[in-house]
């Protein structure tokens, strides 16, 4: 296909958008705007974009088709200009946030002027940021969510499937409701929690300092996510407030089984409450991406020497495998430290482990 892509927001979704669709139409023009110049720059100068935009408006009034890759309370204030310009007729319209009921109900007003508007949700991420992490395959094998409303023609949403057909990604075409409900459940309601353990850990350290000290191993892997972005996400939660507060109503009455069994001391209803919650997670796709970023973790055995650190890096650096972070999770003297190393995908970590095994006797393991 030709004509001409505008993308809003140059960031890693943005960015790595840009990259799929021009895998598949190379010929198409991809138009960038950011409100940081830099971003722009650093966009054109690798190649994620052709041409750059000094306004919102200049974009959108050639373009086929328009990618807002802006934070869901930027998305609203962006859909409310679109209803004042001279878009061309058939332009589409879509966004990447996930969040969709209010963004839909902005889209009403857009549909009252015969402009199309489709709501979209990539489910995938990475660790890192910013137009320089993006990559065409990033939404490789990952859920990206369509979100007509009733009125929309089913060749738009052909036409828009077909534009983001580069990215390689699994599309699924659901209502807005569903959307926030299902992203409520496997994405906002997980931040939640985290961040509430968060939270209790840091009243708790106040009284007592050790939990500082122990919670830097299996308690921050687990709260992960808690580390998000703060504006990103109070955006989220009052854009979703219906569905999360009543997702948090249902958390509730789950805390209060909980408690009930501890107070009963209930042994049986505590070992099958166990038991259930380990048979579904078990039972979920290892190998397909999902709404949170997964963590491609190698667990590295090896001595606590110094320079250790910098001879395993040495080791991958030599394979051209990149790193998302380096941390050691346990060191004591004449004990191995346990040395973990997060990869941005499965393949990577694959091949970070024969590379370690090739170069040391170090063991290295893949936690389930």
């Amino acid at each position: 296909m030709n004509g001409r892509v505008f993308i809003i927001g140059l960031g890693l979704i943005g960015g790595s958008l840009a990259l799929g669709i021009k895998a598949k139409h190379p010929h198409c023009s991809i138009i960038g705007y950011d409100v940081s110049d830099q971003n722009v720059k650093l966009g054109k100068m690798l190649g994620v974009i052709d041409e750059k935009a000094d306004s919102i408006m200049e974009g959108a009034l050639d373009a086929d088709l328009i990618i807002i890759s802006t934070p869901v309370k930027e998305t609203e204030i962006i859909m409310e200009m679109f209803g004042e310009l001279p878009l061309k007729k058939d332009v589409i319209i879509t966004d990447v946030g996930s969040t969709k009921g209010r963004i839909m109900e902005k889209a009403e007003l857009l549909s009252q002027k015969g402009i199309t508007f489709i709501g979209g949700h990539p489910m995938a991420g990475s660790h890192k940021s910013g137009v320089t992490a993006a990559k065409s395959l990033l939404f490789e094998n990952a859920f990206y969510l369509i979100t007509p409303d009733n009125f929309t023609d089913e060749d738009k949403v052909k036409c828009l499937m077909n534009w983001l057909g580069g990215t390689k990604a699994k599309f699924l075409v659901i209502t807005p409701s569903e959307h926030d409900l299902l992203t409520g459940v496997i994405s906002h309601m997980p931040h939640i929690v985290a961040a509430s353990l968060v939270h209790q850990a840091d009243q708790t350290s106040k009284t007592n300092e050790l939990v500082t000290r122990l919670a830097a191993g299996g308690f921050r892997d687990i709260t992960r996510i808690a580390s998000s972005s703060p504006a990103m996400w109070r955006d989220i939660l009052l854009h979703n407030k219906e569905v999360l507060l009543k997702l948090l109503k249902d958390w509730q009455d789950e805390m209060n089984l909980v408690i009930s069994l501890i107070d009963e001391e209930n042994a049986e209803g505590l070992f099958t409450y166990f038991e259930d919650a380990k048979k579904f997670r078990d039972e979920l796709p290892k190998n397909q991406k999902g709404a949170i970023p997964a963590f491609y973790d190698l667990y590295v055995d090896v001595p606590d020497y110094p320079g250790v650190i910098s001879e395993i890096t040495g080791y991958l650096a030599k394979e051209a495998i990149s790193i998302t972070n380096i941390r050691i999770i346990e060191t004591r003297e004449d004990i191995n430290g346990i040395l973990v190393i997060s990869f941005q995908t499965d393949e990577d970590r694959m091949r970070a482990q024969k590379c370690i095994a090739a170069y040391s006797n170090y063991d290295t393991t893949i936690e389930k």
